[in-house]
């Protein structure tokens, strides 16, 4: 993810020192890093503004009441859409045993928000224990990744490398109306096989893929400013109302109320 805290730089590849390190910070310019891991597993989120974080099999979209966890040693990368304050916390290996063994996106509860802010005003060294006050801290914050339970915000990416191909082509246009004969005919797969492998690979067909990868890029266009009648024309949308209903039914909310809490 963009690291606010670049102080942390060298701690968090390290085997020794405190449970939890926690920090935070703004940056006003959208912020990105390339695929990349932690010894130490992860724990991220945001304030205000919006995260894309990439890792083996999806793309994900955070908004700041979600949070994201990458246990030890997870490949990802990430990029901030717009104005960002965000947060993080590196957790030493031992103490991730007991926690998702996958990445996971969780919904951020009140407590554990507290928790890791008030992790992030603690001034300690890293490479020393915590006193027992910081300890409780750090065990609440453990308990809630452990127990929070995981909320998908994802956008599942085929195995197949020609499925994979199309993916990446809609994920970079979602706008593109080619019917998805057309798609297997530019990826050189029959359209049978494509139509059953994106079921069996993302548990979405193609059509309901192709509608999410929309209603993920809508969330970065939001989080920039776009205004939605022009965002629902960018998504290949007929009319706003037809964006902004399918908007409702995925994110239980309407764009403009999204944007409100952004």
């Amino acid at each position: 993810m963009p690291n606010p805290m670049p102080n942390l730089a060298d701690f968090v590849d390290s085997p020794d020192g405190a449970v939890i390190v926690a920090g935070e910070g703004s940056e006003d310019r959208e912020l990105g890093s390339g695929p990349h891991h932690h010894a130490r597993g992860q724990l991220f989120g945001s304030l205000r503004g919006l995260l894309s974080v990439g890792v083996d099999d999806g793309v994900w979209i955070v908004p700041a009441i979600h949070a994201v966890w990458l246990p030890p040693h997870a490949v990802h990368s990430g990029r901030s859409h717009g104005p960002f304050h965000g947060w993080s916390a590196y957790v030493a290996e031992p103490a991730c045993v007991t926690l998702p063994q996958r990445p996971c996106t969780i919904r951020t509860s009140g407590l554990l928000r507290e928790a890791v802010l008030r992790a992030c005003s603690w001034a300690l060294d890293a490479r020393q224990p915590l006193a027992d006050a910081q300890a409780h801290v750090a065990a609440v914050i453990l308990d809630e990744i452990r127990t929070l339970p995981a909320e998908p915000l994802g956008l599942p990416l085929p195995r197949d490398p020609r499925l994979q191909r199309i993916a990446h082509a809609l994920i970079a246009d979602p706008a593109d109306e080619r019917e998805l004969a057309c798609w297997a005919d530019w990826a050189a797969v029959s359209a049978r096989t494509l139509s059953r492998r994106f079921v069996s690979e993302t548990g979405f067909n193609f059509t309901a893929w192709r509608q999410r990868a929309r209603m993920m890029r809508s969330l970065e266009m939001l989080a920039a400013g776009r205004p939605v009648n022009a965002i629902a024309l960018d998504l290949g949308y007929s009319t706003a109302s037809a964006f902004i209903n399918l908007f409702r039914r995925t994110f239980g909310e309407t764009p403009a109320i999204y944007r409100a809490r952004l």
